[in-house]
């Protein structure tokens, strides 16, 4: 609920920003509607809005809910813009306006080839998201050249040590030289683990995921200092924020400018006005949008490409190391 909470406050932020601008025309009226904590909260949600004549559907945010809403909207013939960031939710006509593994992923490898990196292992949790996480790995790298030299699942914490002890040997070697850490809740105990066994940033090169960006865990983990990652560009956030602070009196959520953009992205004339309106032609043009979280596109398939840049853990605070690019 904070969570929806806090998108919903940016969509209205979205709004007062088109108004306050003459020479933006408002073209949208957003209709906010609570989905709940279930798939019949996502279904119900969306066939109200089917119901109120909505022609264009933002979010919900959970994979599950997207693809409930998702049904409801492509039996009605309207697109939806979900936020989800499993690329399993998306598909035509169901967008994803999310940071997806196969773009954290690309990003990440084209960096690390130009690094001179070649020994590659990831370490993925065996859920439904970590499984999508490998496949991108695995996909991404190779299409960027890469051979990776082991890759590993785990369906608990505890069996850190074990995955640790196992890669242990091939780091000493050389053979492994980067480790792909993507899960955020459990990147910290991989990293003390590899600390403890005397594995230092100048052996191997940890590589996290763009959930890391804003962790308080994460940018305070010691062991992770130096560890990559890729993220959107902090401007738009940094834009946002004092505007939502003041009329909502808290820090706005990280996805909050995924709320924002999809407002305003819904406001663009050439797509509410043309007929029929949010058309896939218009949603999926190669030249893409603009949006707080910097340029994207959407393909046919319903997933999103982000312009990313690369941050690098530091104990003052995340750097970047090379800006937003496709």
């Amino acid at each position: 609920a904070g969570v929806g909470h806090s998108l919903a406050n940016a969509s209205r932020l979205a709004i007062q920003f088109i108004e306050a601008h003459p020479n933006i025309a408002q073209n949208i009226t957003i209709s906010l509607r609570d989905t709940g904590s279930t798939v019949q909260g996502a279904t119900a949600a969306a066939n109200a809005a089917v119901s109120e004549g909505a022609r264009l559907i933002l979010g919900p945010l959970r994979t599950d809910q997207v693809t409930a809403a998702g049904a409801v909207a492509r039996s009605a013939g309207l697109p939806l813009i979900g936020f989800s960031n499993n690329p399993a939710a998306a598909g035509p006509g169901v967008y994803l306006l999310s940071v997806l593994p196969d773009m954290e992923m690309k990003r990440s490898m084209g960096w690390l080839m130009a690094q001179g990196r070649r020994g590659i292992a990831g370490v993925f949790p065996a859920t439904e998201f970590g499984q999508a996480q490998e496949l991108a790995f695995r996909q991404q790298a190779v299409a960027a050249g890469f051979a990776p030299q082991a890759i590993y699942t785990f369906s608990s914490a505890g069996e850190a040590q074990q995955i640790v002890s196992q890669a242990l040997p091939q780091i000493q070697k050389g053979m492994i030289d980067t480790l792909f850490l993507p899960d955020q809740a459990t990147a910290p105990s991989f990293g003390l683990l590899l600390a403890q066994a005397g594995i230092s940033g100048d052996m191997v090169q940890i590589v996290g995921s763009a959930d890391w960006e804003g962790d308080p865990t994460i940018a305070g983990a010691a062991q992770l200092s130096g560890a990559i990652y890729p993220a959107v560009d902090p401007a738009g956030m940094i834009a946002i924020s004092a505007d939502y602070q003041r009329q909502f009196g808290t820090q706005p959520h990280a996805l909050a400018t995924i709320a924002y953009t999809a407002t305003i992205l819904a406001n663009v004339n050439t797509l509410s006005m043309a007929n029929p309106p949010y058309n896939p032609s218009l949603m999926t043009n190669p030249t893409g949008f603009n949006g707080r979280d910097g340029v994207f596109r959407f393909l046919g398939n319903g997933r999103s490409e982000y312009a990313l840049a690369i941050k690098r853990i530091a104990p003052g605070g995340a750097q970047i190391l090379e800006g937003a690019r496709l």
